[in-house]
C-alpha cells in the first residue's frame, strides 16, 4: 500500500511542478516520473538541510520542489 501511496503523490508532485515549470513538461507519464524521483530527491535534501514534516501536505511540497529543481536542471541541459 505504501507503494501506491508514493506513487499517488509522485503523480500530484509531478502535475503541480509541470504547472509550475510551463514549457517543461513531459506529459502525464514523464511528469509522474519527474515527481517520483522529485520525492526521492525533495526528500534527500530536506533531509540533509534538517527541515522536515511528516504530514501528506509536507511530503507533497517537498516532493513538488524537488520535481521543479528537477524540471529546472532538465531544462538547463535541454538548452545547451
Amino acid at each position: 500500500m505504501s507503494f501506491i501511496y508514493f506513487l499517488l503523490i509522485g503523480a500530484i508532485s509531478g502535475w503541480l511542478a509541470g504547472q509550475i515549470w510551463k514549457g517543461a513538461g513531459f506529459g502525464l507519464i514523464g511528469n509522474i516520473i519527474v515527481g517520483i524521483l522529485g520525492g526521492i530527491f525533495g526528500g534527500w535534501l530536506a533531509a540533509k538541510l534538517g527541515i522536515g514534516g511528516g504530514g501528506l501536505l509536507w511530503q507533497i511540497i517537498i516532493a513538488v520542489g524537488g520535481a521543479w529543481i528537477l524540471l529546472f536542471l532538465i531544462s538547463l541541459i535541454k538548452k545547451a
